[in-house]
Formats: structure tokens, sequence, C-alpha cells
């Protein structure tokens, strides 16, 4: 079984890696908080980045969910809840 992880390290320098990026929008969110207290953030981020990440994969996969499922790691069944999450059946 292939278990290459895709590489997203900057190859040129005008480039920024998908970690330095979840950082800087972090950064960001946090300095314009101006005081106020957040909470459940980690289910604040998840939900702002799975659908976008599900519909770059369908697309990326021309809506095969069982290519879909075996590029995300997860079983047909979990794919298939989390795109009916999102509206996407």
């Amino acid at each position: 079984m292939d278990n290459k992880q895709p590489n997203f390290s900057a190859s040129e320098s005008a480039e920024v890696t998908l970690r330095e990026n979840v950082t800087q929008v972090m950064q960001h969110y946090f300095a314009n908080l101006k005081g106020e207290e957040t909470r459940h953030i980690y289910d604040f981020f998840l939900d702002e980045v799975e659908e976008p990440l599900l519909t770059a994969v369908m697309k990326h996969t021309e809506d095969n969910q069982s290519k879909a499922a075996r590029i995300l790691g997860l079983s047909r069944g979990t794919l298939r809840t989390k795109l009916q999450k999102y509206g996407m059946l």
C-alpha cells in the first residue's frame, strides 16, 4: 500500500507551505479578536477547512467516491457522511 504523503513544501521561494498558511491565518484570527474570548476553535477550524478539501478531492477524482475515500484515508461510508454534512450528495 502506497502511503505517500503530499508535499506541501515550497518549491519556489514565493510559495508558502500549507502549514505556514495555517499559522498565518490563525495568527491573524487571534489578532482580530480584540480581547474577545473564543471557544471551540478546533471544530471551527475543521469546519472551515473540511468542505473545501472535500470539494477539491471530489473534483480531482471526478466525483468518484471510492477514489476520494482512498486519497483522504477515509472509509467510503465516512466520506459519504461528510459529503452529506455539506450538502455535496
